[in-house]
């Protein structure tokens, strides 16, 4: 009878304890909710030469850990010398072209100015001349030639203003204003950018990937050579399901634990939630038919930035498996802010 007691009673026991813990276990999870469905991610730079050319000399290696600024690649730069030799040759020219224009526009006011003159004499002239011949103190033919004078006076100051217009255009807007001095600056500019660009430099520090350039390749313009991964900032992409999203907010602290290192926490903040599923953004979203749809519950892509200082001990890698676990009881420290 006590042997049976003792059995209910031990079996209660080991009931409630289970209870207790899958109670505390359920609760850990809720406040606690964790994914191993968790990436390590960083900025991927694709170096690429921002103009065509023989690659002259390489200075790195794949796998290569660089400084922001540091030496990548240089291209062949003579071409681009000569490109901005000739560029600043047609500036100069340029120059003189304007010049001379200028020149014959002051000239051509000179002699609108100096015909202006002309037509005011002969016009005062045939104003005295005719008033002259209409009082018959001269004869009518004196009257004609003042005539034909102003006439040539006029002539000679409309072609002028003429040619006054045709200066202006011929030369443009005057000054820095002028199109064509614009064109050759900017065509200069061009020129020297170009011959910049033939000297690659490392836009951020990081670590080099799949770099297979030698020297003697031909490299296009705007095409990626090979990858920089940024050190600078790490985050982890946790796809969470959706049932869990609701408790899970930014700012709130994360724990995460990469597969590598598996003797190693790293903390971090959750930043942002994704507004879609992983699934909505793919090429091919899934199509749901009408009769053989199945529920199933999606993830969503949750970013937690990594915010210890990098260690060179525990070295991070892009696409490095992790497991992260969200604490959602800082909810309430979070609103308060």
């Amino acid at each position: 009878m006590f042997s049976s007691m003792a059995k209910w009673v031990l079996a209660s026991i080991l009931l409630l304890i289970a209870g207790v813990a899958g109670f505390w276990y359920w609760l850990y999870q809720r406040n606690y909710p964790s994914t191993q469905d968790a990436y390590a991610r960083a900025h991927i730079v694709q170096i690429a030469a921002q103009v065509s050319g023989l690659v002259e000399q390489v200075y790195v290696d794949d796998q290569q850990a660089v400084k922001s600024g540091e030496a990548l690649f240089d291209i062949d730069p003579r071409k681009f010398r000569i490109a901005l030799e000739q560029a600043r040759a047609q500036l100069d020219k340029t120059r003189q072209e304007l010049l001379a224009a200028e020149a014959a526009v002051n000239a051509a006011q000179s002699l609108v100015q100096a015909r202006r003159a002309q037509w005011e004499d002969a016009k005062q002239h045939a104003d005295r001349v005719l008033a002259l011949v209409a009082k018959g103190d001269l004869p009518d033919s004196e009257g004609d030639k003042v005539r034909a004078a102003l006439s040539t006076a006029r002539a000679d100051l409309a072609a002028a203003r003429a040619d006054l217009e045709k200066a202006k255009r011929q030369r443009g807007k005057s000054g820095a204003n002028n199109a064509r001095l614009r064109a050759a600056l900017a065509d200069v500019a061009q020129a020297q950018l170009d011959l910049k660009h033939t000297h690659i430099t490392a836009p951020a520090a990081g670590i080099l990937g799949n770099l297979t350039l030698r020297a003697g390749t031909i490299v296009d313009k705007d095409k990626p050579l090979f990858a920089l991964v940024e050190t600078g900032t790490w985050w982890v992409e946790a796809n969470y399901k959706e049932t869990e999203l609701a408790r899970i907010h930014p700012r709130q602290p994360a724990t995460i634990q990469v597969d590598m290192y598996s003797d190693h926490i790293f903390h971090g903040v959750v930043e942002s939630i994704s507004p879609a599923s992983g699934t909505a953004f793919s090429l091919l979203p899934p199509e749901n038919a009408t009769g053989n749809w199945v529920k199933v519950t999606q993830r969503f892509p949750v970013k937690i930035r990594i915010t210890d200082a990098p260690d060179p001990d525990y070295p991070l890698r892009v696409g490095a498996s992790s497991q992260v676990t969200v604490d959602t009881t800082a909810r309430a420290a979070v609103d308060r802010r």
